[in-house]
């Protein structure tokens, strides 16, 4: 990073901002054409509370952003900035974004990326510079060497483009293979309709077999590898553990097809093109409403951090300090994001809002948080999912709790959105997750239904 352009010390939570002047002055979206995002997330730990022995303080948080940076190279993609808080670093990418909590990494890439081919570094920085148990290989001077993942995601909707993506993003198959052949107990998902817009997920569960014990980088460097040639997952800690701590919840919207007049704020000749991005980022930030999300009125340790492309596109990532409980409660509470990205070119037209912020804190509900999205950016057609870690687990021979769990899940969401209609309502329940898609096309949208499609079924 280049230089350090302010701090936020006034409240409990203390912010920081670092911006990469290097990059951001050489940055061009000419080329920019796949808005759908690849979503990568790796937990290490149920929370940041049940990091395992051994760890460095504050986990992944405490690797530097050069060792990162070298990771994200083989991503393809560059940090543009860096907002750090008490609990999250929040890195706005030139594709996308990437958050790093102490448990765990959640990274969002755009265009021809190649997400999966940084897994591998990802996997063994967290083990090498954090210190996180690893299992699949002797000592920690192996280069083959992979922290023990809690739990692995892997999101996204269907590509506008297939045939330009590289690597194993060539098609879903190609992906669900990469995975397979690196994690034990995977399973892969398509939610939606196959021949509209629809959305795939890929998960691990925790690892059944017999391992042998952990190592760490402190731990001693004899025994025998594992079984098995692949990584195991969630052996580290169950995940019940700390379940007050584990609370999982993320929203994400998918819009296509922008209004077009709403879109022009997204592109640079509507903005002074004497400043810099990350000052016209703030502009089109408070103009379009995105600051009113979580307004500072009712979030006041908010911090967003956004940035407007040449010749157009727009991405923001926003840090949401939970709010204490009380005077003592500071050094424990954890912090949410949220992050956006617009696509404004009619080709390819796509804007995506994602977040952890829980439904309800500071009476902030889901369904608010949708409509004002929506309204920012009137898509000709969009997806939500909301996928959620249960509220109570269900017993085998009453269904109850799970009903209701699913209820609680659908109250959070919303049927009906002035101005749209809903296609599908699909939900699934996995067994520590329950997930709500949905998919709404505006009153008088006439796309055409080939471009909702994209990728080959």
């Amino acid at each position: 990073m280049t230089s350090v352009d302010a701090t936020n010390t006034g409240a409990a939570e203390e912010t920081h901002l670092t911006i990469n002047h290097e990059v951001a002055a050489d940055l061009d979206s000419s080329n920019a054409f796949e808005g759908p995002e690849k979503l990568l997330e790796v937990w290490f730990a149920p929370s940041a509370k049940t990091l395992p022995p051994g760890v460095k303080e504050n986990g992944l948080k405490s690797v530097s952003p050069s060792i990162w940076e070298g990771m994200l190279d083989m991503v393809n993609c560059k940090v543009l900035s860096i907002v750090n808080s008490d609990h999250v670093d929040a890195y706005l990418l030139s594709e996308s974004s990437m958050f790093v909590f102490p448990h765990k990494l959640i990274l969002k890439t755009c265009g021809t990326t190649t997400l999966l081919l940084g897994l591998r570094r990802l996997l063994r920085i967290a083990a090498v510079d954090a210190g996180f148990p690893f299992h699949n290989v002797k000592t920690l001077a192996d280069e083959r060497v992979a922290a023990t993942p809690h739990r692995v995601f892997y999101s996204r909707k269907n590509f506008l483009f297939p045939d330009r993506q590289q690597g194993p993003h060539s098609s879903w198959k190609e992906e669900v293979k990469f995975l397979d052949e690196l994690f034990e107990n995977g399973s892969a998902y398509l939610v939606g309709r196959m021949n509209a817009d629809h959305w795939y997920l890929y998960m691990t569960s925790p690892t059944t077999s017999t391992l042998t014990p952990p190592r760490t980088p402190s731990s001693s460097t004899g025994g025998s590898p594992t079984r098995s040639a692949k990584i195991p997952t969630g052996i580290v800690a169950p995940f019940s553990a700390s379940v007050d701590d584990n609370d999982d919840e993320t929203l994400e919207i998918l819009m296509m097809d922008l209004d077009q007049d709403l879109a022009k704020q997204w592109y640079l000749q509507d903005s002074d093109k004497s400043a810099e991005g990350h000052a016209l980022g703030t502009v089109v930030s408070d103009k379009c409403g995105l600051s009113e999300v979580y307004p500072t009125s009712s979030y006041p340790e908010a911090r967003i951090d956004s940035y407007l492309f040449t010749p157009c596109g727009f991405s923001a990532n926003g840090v949401i300090p939970a709010p204490t409980k009380s005077s003592d409660d500071t050094a424990s509470r954890a912090a949410h994001y949220f992050t956006v990205h617009v696509t404004p070119e009619p080709i390819c037209s796509y804007a995506s809002f994602e977040t952890n912020v829980p439904s309800g804190q500071n009476g902030r509900q889901t369904s608010e948080v949708i409509d004002h999205v929506i309204d920012i950016f009137r898509p000709g057609r969009f997806t939500v999912t909301l996928f959620q870690t249960k509220n109570k687990p269900a017993t085998p021979n009453d269904g109850t709790d799970a009903e209701e769990s699913q209820r609680s899940l659908a109250k959070q969401t919303v049927d009906r959105i002035d101005g749209y209609r809903r296609i599908d309502r699909i939900i699934h329940e996995f067994e520590d997750y329950d997930l709500v898609f949905r998919y709404y096309e505006r009153e008088g949208w006439t796309g055409t239904k080939r471009a909702m499609v994209g990728e080959d079924f």
